[in-house]
């Protein structure tokens, strides 16, 4: 959501778009055998928008996925000259959208996991001015190519993103969501495995407004490349989750620590202590080293909580200043935008 002073000072250099445009994403790796599908069953409109369009990824595919990406129609086609991974093609995706005018990005998978009529549903809550970002539930318990362990496992992430988040997704990892641009210019995505989590975690510590919907999805064409085993989905989503504690909660992390490590010193202390006045403390000098240096690394983590804090303030600052940045080369770019819309819709007339 902008903020108040962000908001004003934009509007007030700045015009409003004349129409407004939907962008529909999607983050591509060697997948000419299901993206023709995919994109086959994107709308070319949209309820609320005057222009929709299709961007695709290509993460340094080596199939002909851009030809057929090409031959199927897509709007806009940017390429990674070599394979940077998900969570890159997500982040390519959303600067180009943006760079293209885009008032609201949809995203989606290339495997024609999710239903693309439900698009419509995914973007309402935006045009009704309900929510900075949409992300569209899965029926997990209803998926038939879901395992049992699967289904629990997502169950227990989305727990887990929503009590770090302090939101109430209930799909974390679905990649099926929509984006205001002023979202999605506030979202930095750090990790290279997926930003299904991270962005969730980063928009609610962030203020964004984010809300679920229910969705359907297609039958599975393929195997996830992303869930390659269940204990490497689970460690590398834990690794993000205390990664983005640790950029944007780390007060919270750290103060935690060093409390814990200076209360266990203390017990170890009160412990000798005991033993001392008992008369029998020579037996019981290491618990005196141990209480020193658990109260020791628990005063240094305290200092580390200090020091994190001010470094995420200067990491907040440096936020607003990229999120102007952005608003600004956007909306500088509206006469070019719908210049080229027209364009664009003029030579689709053409074509049909």
């Amino acid at each position: 959501m902008i903020e108040p002073d962000i908001a004003f000072a934009c509007d007030a250099i700045l015009p409003r778009p004349a129409s407004r445009k939907l962008i529909i994403q999607i983050p591509c790796y060697n997948e000419a055998g299901t993206l023709a599908i995919a994109l086959d069953a994107l709308p070319r409109s949209v309820p609320g928008f005057d222009a929709v369009e299709w961007l695709v990824i290509d993460d340094g595919s080596t199939d002909s996925t851009v030809a057929v990406a090409r031959a199927a129609g897509a709007d806009h086609i940017v390429s990674h000259p070599v394979n940077r991974g998900l969570a890159a093609a997500f982040k390519t995706g959303l600067e180009n959208a943006l760079s293209l005018g885009a008032d609201v990005i949809v995203n989606t998978d290339a495997d024609n996991q999710y239903d693309a009529s439900d698009i419509p549903v995914l973007t309402r809550p935006i045009l009704d001015r309900e929510a900075d970002m949409v992300v569209g539930a899965r029926p997990i318990n209803d998926t038939e190519h879901f395992s049992w362990l699967k289904k629990r496992l997502q169950g227990l992430g989305s727990w887990v993103v929503r009590a770090a988040s302090k939101t109430q997704v209930a799909d974390a990892p679905s990649g099926f969501r929509a984006f205001t641009a002023e979202a999605a210019m506030r979202l930095n995505v750090f990790g290279a495995y997926t930003y299904t989590l991270e962005t969730i975690i980063q928009a609610g510590l962030s203020d964004l407004k984010i809300v679920s919907v229910p969705i359907h999805t297609n039958p599975d064409l393929r195997p996830s490349r992303l869930v390659r085993s269940v204990p490497s989905y689970v460690r590398r989503s834990v690794g993000t989750i205390f990664h983005m504690f640790l950029i944007y909660r780390p007060l919270v992390l750290f103060v935690g620590v060093g409390v814990a490590a200076i209360t266990f010193g203390l017990a170890l202390g009160a412990r000798f202590l005991y033993f001392l006045a008992m008369g029998n403390g020579e037996g019981h000098i290491q618990s005196v080293i141990l209480a020193a240096l658990a109260i020791i690394l628990g005063s240094l983590t305290l200092v580390m909580a200090m020091v994190a804090n001010l470094i995420s303030v200067n990491r907040k600052l440096g936020e607003q200043i990229l999120f102007r940045v952005r608003r600004l080369e956007q909306m500088r770019n509206l006469p070019e935008r719908n210049a080229s819309t027209g364009e664009l819709e003029s030579r689709r007339k053409q074509s049909s």
